[in-house]
């Protein structure tokens, strides 16, 4: 077997013009490409600031790098205020609290689990309402037929990086007294309406999960201009602390670590880095599949600041097989496309055993659910990879139903899990 000079892991593409790993061929790639490997930045930077933690001995609690991590978080976004905390979902319950959500709140169906467990988990009722086909975030021409008594907030989701119909909903939370919160786990360092997101609703979250582009290892943050909202986060992030030994609320730990602040400061400084790589790709999967029947890669605004972390194609009925068909080629090759967000909050546990049958009509979430499938991109894939991805998915397609037909049936098609291998591809935050 041979393999290219200087990039281990890839196989030459010698391979037959017919071949494909599903059909008995060897796979096109020995090591997995993944759908969100973790970026590195500077690792000397990276080390060096995580000696200073260790000489600091100053682990956890609000320390300097924390502190400077926030700043710059804040900067980004162009908000005065940006509290960190250990996780994404941790965010998500810190703002959702510290705004005071109750009752009812309307959300997306089509997102990651995580938007609709964190309303559940404080007691709130998730309301989903579809998404528009085109954006694929949440319908505002949709939401306000949701709105009830027990209505007190809208929490929208940022999509891809791509944003929301902020002016619409903004529109309609200040109509009917509602708070809206926007879920920017996919959004940092993007823009709408030529403004940088971060700044829209009573406040905006991010994740630093290790699948993000901009990552802390493990982390998020809540970004905001409301001042007694930021203060009220502090307080619930913090077990309710005030001072040294004044509990003034209800709380919990929400602190990010100082090493996890170490990673996300090299990160970010990273970031331009990034980005441009992601453009890269990006671009190349639309050279690579350009003309492919069946396949659309789903595009960018470019008259706004995109980071296009993710790469999602939609694979409709004229390709001749199946996203899941598809999604089993690709695995069989060691190119691990995922299926975000299936089958869509809407139709899991606890939610669909509490929802009666009119409430699970998302029509376009679940068409979206069915089609769309995420490809690697990122600092762990490069121009060559792209090229082998997309002959894999154009020769596919060119077989079409007779490949269809020698793969085995699904019912219903089960959501691949992959095993976590030691590069820190975890789940499809």
């Amino acid at each position: 077997m041979q393999y290219e000079s200087g990039t281990p892991g890839r196989r030459r593409s010698s391979r037959s013009r017919g071949g494909l790993a599903v059909l008995g061929d060897d796979p096109a790639f020995d090591r997995p490409r993944h759908v969100g490997r973790p970026n590195i930045g500077d690792r000397d930077k990276l080390m060096a600031r995580i000696e200073g933690v260790l000489d600091r001995n100053w682990l956890t609690n609000g320390g300097p790098l924390v502190e400077e991590f926030e700043g710059e978080v804040a900067a980004v976004s162009g908000v005065r205020h940006a509290i960190a905390t250990c996780n994404g979902t941790l965010a998500l319950e810190i703002a959702i609290s510290a705004a005071g959500l109750a009752g009812e709140v309307i959300t997306t169906p089509f997102t990651f689990v995580a938007t609709a467990h964190a309303l559940r988990r404080l007691g709130i009722t998730p309301v989903f309402c579809d998404v528009d086909p085109v954006t694929h975030n949440i319908d505002p021409a949709q939401v306000e037929r949701l709105v009830t008594p027990r209505t007190t907030g809208i929490l929208g989701v940022h999509l891809w990086g791509r944003p929301c119909a902020v002016d619409e909903l903004t529109d309609i939370a200040d109509r009917h007294g509602l708070r809206l919160l926007f879920d920017a786990s996919h959004a940092l360092a993007c823009s709408s309406g030529g403004r940088m997101i971060g700044g829209f609703g009573a406040a905006e979250t991010f994740s630093f999960h290790a699948t993000k582009f901009v990552n802390s290892f493990e982390g998020g943050a809540i970004v905001t201009d409301d001042d007694a909202l930021a203060e009220r986060a502090r307080l619930i992030r913090n077990f309710g602390f005030a001072d040294y030994d004044q509990v003034r609320a209800l709380g919990t730990n929400g602190k990010m670590a100082e090493v996890a602040a170490a990673m996300g400061l090299t990160s970010l400084e990273s970031r331009d880095r990034f980005t441009a790589v992601n453009h890269q790709n990006h671009a190349a999967y639309r050279t690579g599949l350009a003309g492919v029947q069946g396949i659309e890669v789903v595009p960018y605004d470019d008259e706004e600041l995109t980071t296009r972390q993710y790469v999602v194609v939609e694979v409709d009925e004229t390709a001749g097989l199946s996203r899941d068909d598809l999604q089993e080629v690709l695995w069989a090759e060691n190119v691990l496309a995922r299926r975000y967000f299936y089958p869509g909050c809407h139709r899991v546990e606890p939610y669909v055993t509490e929802q009666d049958e009119q409430r699970l009509l998302m029509p376009a979430t679940d068409r979206l659910a069915h089609r769309l499938l995420t490809l690697p991109t990122g600092t762990g894939v490069d121009a060559t990879d792209i090229d082998v991805i997309a002959g894999i998915i154009e020769r596919a397609v060119e077989l079409g139903p007779l490949l269809a037909s020698a793969l085995p049936r699904r019912q219903p098609a089960p959501t691949p899990v992959a095993p976590m291998p030691s590069d820190g591809q975890a789940s499809p935050e």
